[in-house]
């Protein structure tokens, strides 16, 4: 396990640093594990950085933690693109060429997600960080069948790196729509890119809407994206194309199993329908479809996006009770509730100058932190739930919080935590980093 050692001196004027170091404590090469799939291999590892005279305390503590989280295996490529990506977007204001080899591993394991049919977690295309020339490479390589799977990156390389990713994304996503594999944002992005006017862009929104999945009931959650897409272009592309559109956007609506997302669906397109057409349009167009009017016949009831039971957590409620111990309170909670329970309250204490309490607070969240990670099929985003415990733990004492992170029991998990500890540094939203000595 990577370590890091930080050293501080007291400056006159309060808790400032002189000088940080970080040093990684490994095994002997002879009885070092092989590198785990999706991890960087040794060659890869980027070098720990040397200090930089011109970097302040708070930089420098940055640079190290980043370093060395990046440095640590994860098995699992979703995790290492993660960490990647978090890493590349701390990072870039103190080393941007770091940055830049971070996007590279990261943009590396994206294409090989892509290219097993996995969606990637996060995208680093659409990051700023990328080489804008090896686009046209990385688009060509997306197999016709998993443009759907590439959507973020697509989206993101015709936005950031519109010259060289343009014409490329475009031939690919019009040959995957030849042949029945819509990447509906794609798509609309560069609707919008090669502009919504031209013929282009009206021939590809009228065989967008005749290609919808053909499965209706599993897309039914993606019924409101599509009829917000429907919306955002048919005022914008001639008349004739928005009624097409339209007309087979509501016969696919129809083959939805009724529900929130469908009504929700419904009451955007049918009001798009009449904003493009005007209400005689709208009138002639259901009147030539027997299937479209009677889905529109639908329109009008409350609608709503179905979403999975969220976790509530209230920092507010947490200050209010800051000189509380909550902590049997907690004790019944599942793993991600007591944890993000308790880093709440944690930071509540800690910010009320009760140390002790929120140190206690703290045991109980990095605790919960490795239940739920090794329950993390079952738990909706264990990622994010340690990255919200360890901002906390930083908010009040970024040492300690970055002790805890890396004691975590998954190298994925300290990753992951490390980085955000030094987000929360980075961002100037902690306390002095010298707080613990």
């Amino acid at each position: 396990m990577v370590r890091i050692c930080i050293y501080a001196l007291l400056l006159s004027l309060g808790m400032a640093f002189a000088g940080v170091c970080a040093a990684a404590q490994q095994s002997s090469p002879k009885n070092a594990p092989a590198p785990a799939k999706g991890a960087a291999s040794p060659q890869a590892q980027p070098r720990r950085a040397k200090p930089l005279k011109t970097l302040d305390a708070k930089r420098q503590f940055v640079l190290n933690v980043v370093n060395s989280a990046v440095a640590l295996p994860q098995s699992d490529q979703q995790d290492r693109l993660r960490v990647l990506n978090s890493a590349a977007n701390v990072i870039s204001p103190i080393r941007p060429a770091l940055a830049k080899q971070y996007a590279r591993e990261g943009i590396r394991i994206e294409q090989e997600l892509i290219q097993r049919g996995e969606a990637p977690a996060v995208s680093l295309i659409d990051s700023g960080h990328i080489d804008c020339a090896s686009m046209p490479s990385f688009i060509e390589n997306i197999p016709l069948d998993k443009v759907a799977m590439a959507d973020q990156a697509l989206v993101g390389a015709v936005t950031t790196c519109k010259k060289q990713a343009l014409e490329p994304a475009r031939r690919k996503v019009e040959t995957a729509l030849e042949q029945g594999h819509l990447a509906a944002r794609p798509l609309l992005a560069l609707m919008e890119q090669v502009g919504v006017n031209t013929p282009w862009a009206q021939e590809m929104f009228t065989k967008m809407f005749s290609s919808l999945p053909a499965n209706a009931k599993t897309a039914r959650a993606e019924a409101p994206n599509f009829a917000a897409m429907y919306a955002r272009m048919a005022k914008a592309v001639e008349a004739p194309a928005a009624r097409t559109a339209g007309v087979k956007f509501l016969v696919w609506l129809g083959k939805l199993e009724e529900g929130g997302e469908r009504n929700l669906a419904l009451n955007i397109a049918t009001g798009a329908m009449k904003d493009a057409l005007g209400e005689k349009g709208y009138e002639e167009a259901l009147a030539a479809d027997v299937m479209a009017r009677q889905a529109a016949q639908s329109a009008g009831e409350a609608g709503e996006i179905e979403h999975a039971a969220e976790e509530n957590v209230s920092v507010l409620n947490a200050m209010g009770s800051s000189k509380v111990d909550r902590r049997e309170e907690l004790e019944g909670m599942a793993p991600s509730l007591r944890a993000r329970e308790a880093a709440a309250s944690g930071f509540a204490s800690g910010s009320e100058g009760n140390k002790s309490l929120a140190t206690k607070y703290f045991d109980m969240a990095f605790s919960a932190l490795n239940d739920v990670w090794d329950s993390r099929g079952s738990v909706k985003d264990a990622p994010a739930v340690v990255e919200e415990v360890s901002e906390a733990a930083a908010q009040v004492d970024p040492i300690d919080a970055l002790q805890r992170t890396q004691r975590l029991q998954d190298p994925s998990a300290q990753a992951i935590g490390m980085i955000a500890v030094a987000r929360v540094v980075s961002g100037g939203d902690s306390g002095p980093v010298a707080n613990s000595r």
